[in-house]
């Protein structure tokens, strides 16, 4: 199913939807939940996995904020020079969850995606870059677009981190939550999708399933396989959920 807005509903068109990973393991897992064949187009740095059925492009675009928007802004400006912009970008994956709002295996929506690590250490503690006087450290996708996500696969709304460091220690989760009291979960490439987004004016979604809690890094308690199963059974469900949404219904 394709995206276009038509009579204020989401319609079969010549748009698209790109989901963007970080890597190839959760770009597959999604891939899971389309019915039909795949086909691979070939971007600068990068390769497309297109369904062909389902019409949702997905792209693995590397770890990181910085490849995830690299990543995304290429998609998008290829899709756009071909005369076919995408009509939504989802930024998908596994994730960190904050304990005890997001356990593991659990899925969140973020209802706002925000850099937690762009700024300044100052000795009054973190500065973000907008206190600093310049660039952004929010996106927020639209109301009814997290509603109708939470809804349709059983997903907290709530803020989803980006981080370049991933959180190895209790007390940086803790100095997390003070900072970002709504968080749910973390991940490194949110913000990354969401900036590329915005810069070609595409709404964006950030779905994540919990393999892990945010604090101490022990792998035994690690449930990956399980979040990657959540995500193709939350893409499942999603897709003719999407068929629903209003994209001008701004509530």
């Amino acid at each position: 199913m394709v995206l276009q807005a038509q009579e204020g509903r989401l319609t079969t068109s010549a748009a698209r939807v790109l989901v963007a990973t970080a890597v190839p393991a959760e770009r597959d897992a999604v891939a899971r939940a389309f019915p039909g064949g795949t086909t691979e187009v070939r971007l600068p740095g990068s390769a497309l996995l297109h369904r062909t059925r389902a019409g949702y492009d997905l792209l693995a675009a590397g770890v990181g904020p910085a490849p995830a928007a690299a990543g995304t802004a290429t998609a998008l400006t290829a899709a756009a020079l071909d005369g076919r912009p995408y009509a939504l970008v989802v930024s998908a994956g596994i994730a960190g969850g904050f304990q005890p709002m997001a356990p593991v295996g659990s899925l969140v929506v973020a209802d706002e995606i925000t850099v937690a690590d762009l700024g300044a250490e100052t000795a009054d503690g973190f500065l973000p870059v907008t206190e600093l006087g310049f660039g952004t450290v929010s996106h927020r996708p639209p109301n009814s677009l997290v509603r109708v996500t939470a809804q349709a696969v059983g997903a907290h709304p709530g803020a989803v981190l980006t981080v370049s460091t991933v959180t190895g220690t209790a007390a940086r989760a803790a100095e997390l939550l003070a900072r970002h009291p709504r968080a749910l979960a973390e991940a490194m490439e949110g913000f990354g999708v969401a900036e590329a987004a915005a810069a070609h004016a595409v709404p964006v979604l950030e779905i994540r399933a919990v393999s892990n809690p945010v604090g101490p890094r022990d792998r035994a308690a690690w449930r990956i396989g399980d979040a990657l199963a959540a995500l193709t059974e939350a893409f499942g469900k999603l897709v003719p959920a999407l068929e629903s949404w209003n994209p001008h219904d701004h509530r």
